[in-house]
């Protein structure tokens, strides 16, 4: 037989409440994580990087291209990665956009410059 007493009481209704309030706080924050979109400047700056990498890719695969070439598009290349790492995301959708971003690159083994990490922790800190 169970028994119900105060204390079973008072610790359900705590736990259906932090339940409820947690719930209804993650559905309201949803719709604003959809809306978000990240700013116009990074967008163009992982746009930057995509073609930058994209033409370095080309340079090395392509037939009769030169070691200069291809020196040309990795300096271009790591500049745009450089460039992404380096801004200072502020709003969320900022820095979702680029911790998804170089996630992703980093997922690849191409942030690996210590020129990568200086200018992603120099983005974090605040001018006074």
């Amino acid at each position: 037989m169970s028994r119900v007493n105060r204390r079973t009481l008072i610790l359900n209704s705590v736990s259906a409440v932090i339940t409820s309030t947690a719930v209804g706080t993650a559905i309201a924050r949803e719709p604003q994580r959809r809306n978000q979109v990240p700013s116009r400047e990074l967008r163009a700056l992982i746009e930057a990087h995509r073609a930058t990498y994209a033409a370095f890719g080309s340079a090395v695969h392509e037939r009769g291209s030169s070691g200069r070439d291809c020196a040309k598009a990795s300096r271009a290349e790591e500049k745009a990665l450089v460039a992404v790492c380096s801004y200072p995301a502020v709003s969320e959708a900022d820095r979702r956009a680029k911790a998804k971003y170089l996630l992703d690159v980093e997922a690849r083994g191409e942030l690996d410059l210590k020129e990568h990490m200086q200018a992603v922790l120099r983005s974090t800190m605040w001018s006074a």
